[in-house]
């Protein structure tokens, strides 16, 4: 853990902190990943190793549980309450992001958008049982499936043996253009960026189906920010 040496709270949260990953990881538990592997696909890219390091050092620190799985395999992590508190700070992060930084091609990695998109799958206005949607990606040519079920939607890199309800073609770009409300669904479908098939039942209520991102207010809709004297 890197160390400053200094008693400013803001200097010894750095230490726990701001190390690489470690924000994406507290991230991701506050979005309700529980288990090694719903964390790690919520930060497509990181080496294994280096995420046990992480977990091992919030745990050192205090923010986070680690508690042995029911079914007896692997590991639950939960954030303590010091962990929790965490939140209004990231909210800020968040809010303040996306007021000033612009959103650039390099960010749009596929894994995450998809991931964040089943993260903002609202479970009281999804069909009753399974619904499986299948997203094929025209930016890169990737396939990934969103299983909607409640109380939580799970994502899959592979084919999840369900039979597939609803196929939507479409691009990383317009799915964070839709999470940010920077473009509505049916101006997707207008514009070409956006693709259904599937029942008719299915392709009207897509769009309702999927909560805007939380910082959708503070987006600038890709505006640069004013220049600062």
């Amino acid at each position: 853990m890197r160390e400053y040496g200094q008693y400013c709270p803001i200097a010894r949260s750095s230490e726990v902190l701001a190390e690489r990953w470690t924000p994406i990881i507290v991230r991701n538990l506050l979005n309700g990943c529980h288990t090694f592997s719903e964390i790690r696909q919520g930060a497509p890219g990181i080496p294994t190793a280096l995420l046990s390091q992480r977990l091992e050092t919030l745990e050192r620190a205090g923010v986070l549980l680690r508690q042995p799985a029911e079914s007896g395999r692997g590991f639950r992590y939960k954030l303590t309450p010091m962990g929790q508190e965490l939140r209004v700070v990231f909210d800020a992060m968040g809010q303040w992001g996306a007021k000033w930084l612009e959103i650039e091609p390099r960010h749009l990695d596929a894994g995450y958008v998809l991931w964040a998109t089943s993260k903002l799958v609202d479970p009281d206005r999804i069909p009753v049982g399974t619904t499986v949607l299948r997203f094929d990606l025209t930016d890169t040519a990737d396939r990934y499936w969103i299983v909607l079920r409640r109380p939580q939607s799970e994502l899959c890199t592979r084919p999840s043996g369900y039979v597939e309800d609803l196929v939507c073609t479409t691009s990383a770009s317009c799915l964070v253009d839709l999470h940010l409300r920077r473009t509505t669904y049916s101006r997707a479908v207008r514009d070409g960026r956006l693709a259904l098939t599937g029942a008719p039942v299915l392709t009207r209520h897509f769009a309702t189906w999927f909560r805007a991102s939380p910082f959708a207010q503070f987006d600038r809709g890709g505006q640069k920010p004013p220049a600062r004297a």
